[in-house]
């Protein structure tokens, strides 16, 4: 058995647990990507997008990239992430930061164009629509985008699951330190 081999494998434990934490907070990302809708029934911009609503969703992103980002910033301090396999989830960890960190800012600014919308006239509503339109689909491509990062982050660690079946744990028997020689041992 190749004791480095060994060395780069994270503990089995460990491992597990961190693919339930990433694929609970894909899950997150990807449901609010899903559910958190600016269009109505038909597929048109409210005449009056409710602030309120919007504003929540810039909200609720924020709180999501939090929570990404501290995963990112957890990981990169344990002893897993300087190997192979850790490197390569913590790539996916940034990555799935840096996406989820773009979304809030999107979301706010459609909130802050429907605040808008009610002052201004027909010809700049249409804009406004328009731009509320792409800066929440672009907010809500963030999430989706994220949340691919930690499926793949979480892909990765199942890859590297499949490794432990080469290096099987020690039994307690082989941990066991062998009796050190005592005065009534022989030695030859």
């Amino acid at each position: 058995m190749n004791p480095d081999a060994r060395h780069q494998l994270m503990p089995r434990d460990e491992v597990l647990r961190l693919i339930g934490v990433l694929d609970g907070m894909k899950a997150k990302l990807l449901d609010a990507a899903e559910q958190w809708q600016l269009l109505d029934d038909t597929g048109r911009v409210p005449s009056t997008p409710a602030y309120a609503d919007l504003v929540q969703h810039a909200a609720a992103a924020q709180d999501l990239s939090r929570d990404v980002v501290r995963l990112a910033a957890d990981f990169a301090q344990s002893p897993h992430s300087t190997t192979r396999a850790g490197r390569a989830v913590l790539t996916h960890l940034a990555t799935a930061a840096t996406l989820s960190s773009h979304a809030a800012p999107h979301f706010a600014e459609t909130a802050e164009t429907a605040l808008s919308m009610a002052a201004t006239g027909t010809t700049d509503r249409h804009y406004q629509a328009n731009r509320m339109v792409i800066d929440h689909a672009t907010a809500r491509a963030y999430l989706r985008r994220a949340s691919e990062s930690l499926r793949d982050a979480a892909t990765e660690l199942n890859d590297h699951l499949g490794l432990h079946r080469f290096f099987p744990e020690p039994s307690r028997q082989q941990i066991a330190p062998s009796p050190l020689p005592g005065p009534g041992s022989r030695h030859h």
